[in-house]
């Protein structure tokens, strides 16, 4: 997985705080690590809008202004329900033989039979999987088959194939979540649905 270089500066956790680092363009954050004292920065957000809206997974080093770095990952994310930009943002720190959990991105390849000859549509259900591993173990996306998917069948967790990634990471979650689906045409659904209620 490929590394990012992230500026960050430290900020003081006060109130109103947050509202002054957005207005002159910054994200308030926190960094934390099992057993040690979170830690409360501003990132630059633009920088991190670049890295939230990848389609790949990143490592990321958190450079400070006194030149000291940090190895970490984005752990979770808040947005603006009506701007949709980030409003704050937790980073996990890491040691080199950690077992981590993390979040990367779903990549669907191969050329389904559901669509190229059933003429169905692809609905997505999951845009990440979390896999738990070694940060040095995780791919910068997971992809993920859909090359035996016909029409109406979907793909649940628990037919995701690790490939090269066995033995490394394991995917969590419910294994009856649905993946991703190939759902009818609308027009066939709607003519399916009409002889039912005929019926």
């Amino acid at each position: 997985m490929e590394t990012r270089v992230l500026s960050v500066n430290l900020r003081e956790a006060k109130k109103k705080e947050a509202a002054k680092l957005r207005l002159a363009g910054q994200v308030p954050a926190v960094v934390y690590h099992k057993g040690e004292e979170t830690v409360t920065i501003s990132v630059e957000e633009l920088a991190l809008t670049k890295l939230v809206h990848s389609s790949e997974s990143h490592l990321i080093d958190l450079q400070y202004p006194d030149g000291k770095s940090t190895r970490s990952f984005i752990k979770d994310l808040q947005f603006d329900p009506v701007s949709d930009r980030v409003i704050h943002v937790d980073f996990q720190l890491f040691s080199a033989d950690e077992v981590v959990e993390m979040e990367v991105p779903a990549h669907f390849e191969g050329e389904c039979p559901g669509i190229k000859i059933g003429g169905g549509k692809l609905q997505v259900n999951l845009h990440a999987v979390t896999l738990k591993g070694k940060p040095e173990d995780m791919p910068e996306h997971f992809t993920v088959d859909i090359s035996s998917l016909q029409l109406g069948h979907t793909l649940h967790i628990r037919d995701l194939k690790l490939g090269a990634l066995e033995g490394k990471v394991v995917i969590l979650g419910d294994a009856d979540a649905p993946v991703v689906s190939v759902m009818s045409p609308r027009k066939e659904v709607e003519a399916t649905e009409e002889a039912a209620s005929e019926a």
